[in-house]
């Protein structure tokens, strides 16, 4: 696992969005939030290439989204 730049600083973004996704799902019981929150929070750990850091927490956040206007 190498830590650069780009991973350090998309893991502390979509780890930030991951964090307030739980704590609203609390709020509101949403167990959709809660998952999506916690992969936010996960992925990054194991993503090898910034564009999957980048393009994972996009989508995830795109998939946040989407589940919230529905």
């Amino acid at each position: 696992m190498s830590m650069t730049a780009s991973s350090l600083f998309s893991g502390f973004i979509f780890g930030v969005i991951g964090f307030y996704l739980i704590r609203e799902s609390r709020r509101r019981g949403h167990l959709q939030w809660a998952l999506i929150g916690l992969a936010l929070m996960i992925y990054p750990l194991f993503s090898t290439n910034p564009w999957y850091d980048w393009g994972g927490g996009l989508f995830l956040c795109w998939l946040a989204y989407t589940v919230k206007n529905t």
